[in-house]
């Protein structure tokens, strides 16, 4: 990894495992343009550097993240000692399409654009406790760039009530609506999170890499579009050293050695 100068955000590697934390905690981790754009740097960062396997999002102190920072809004942004790459919706964008799996640990509330950073998630892990929500229609505003990113994993009527709504619902609820993939005790939090990226960190770097790329260029395409491409990324992951270790591992009965190429 690159090593930075962060303020507003807090990046660790460790096992493999990036973990960029929110840090804001006077404002509950509130993301206004600064945490964004240091966001988008440590990820394009960390997606170039063979020794990160996954990357994990969480907020400092007790809470995900609470919203937009209002007074960020209001005030403007303020000195950021990094270059610009992007605003709020570069960021969904750049998670979205991500080359290496992204876990949301969801420590405390998540709500606004906090809960767009755990829909654009590959994986999300929320401690029992925190509650998530789309309150913007509260404050005359309306969750319109988080809407992209909830209506691909959120049936359209609950959608619908939870931003008309502004509700606030329960980590077992938003487990319900597949909102989140598990909802667990706080004190379990860390050990469910740590099975995840332990299952990726045993897979083939490359493989997986491969498979996220072709999973988000697929998203939105119909069927006859999508079968040729993911036929063609098939060939792709074919033609890897790691899958021909794979396939070899198997019929040895071994356990396989990748060298993510």
């Amino acid at each position: 990894m690159i090593e930075r100068v962060f303020t507003a955000i807090r990046a660790e590697v460790a096992g493999g495992v990036l973990t960029l934390t929110l840090h804001n905690p006077a404002r509950k981790n509130a993301i206004g343009s600064v945490m964004v754009n240091e966001l988008l740097h440590a990820l394009g960062d960390a997606a170039a550097d063979a020794a990160v396997r996954v990357v994990v999002i969480t907020g400092a102190g007790d809470a995900f993240c609470a919203g937009g920072d209002f007074a960020q809004m209001t005030a403007g942004a303020g000195p950021d000692a990094l270059p610009h790459k992007g605003d709020y919706a570069d960021l969904l964008l750049a998670m979205t399409r991500y080359p290496k799996p992204i876990v949301a640990r969801v420590n405390g509330h998540a709500m606004g654009g906090g809960l767009g950073l755990v829909a654009a998630s590959h994986f999300a892990v929320a401690a029992r406790g925190a509650r998530l929500a789309t309150p913007e229609v509260n404050v005359g505003l309306f969750p319109m760039m988080i809407m992209a990113v909830l209506q691909r994993i959120v049936p359209k009527r609950r959608l619908l009530e939870m931003m008309l709504f502004g509700e606030r619902m329960d980590a077992d609820q938003a487990q319900a609506i597949g909102l989140v993939n598990q909802a667990v005790d706080a004190a379990d939090l860390d050990s469910a999170v740590k099975k995840i990226t332990d299952s990726i960190a045993a897979k083939s770097p490359s493989t997986v890499k491969l498979g996220l790329e072709a999973f988000a260029a697929q998203a939105d395409l119909d069927l006859e579009t999508a079968l040729p491409l993911l036929r063609e990324r098939l060939a792709r992951v074919l033609a890897t050293d790691d899958a021909r270790e794979g396939l070899m591992a198997f019929l040895e009965k071994r356990t396989p050695v990748w060298t993510g190429k």
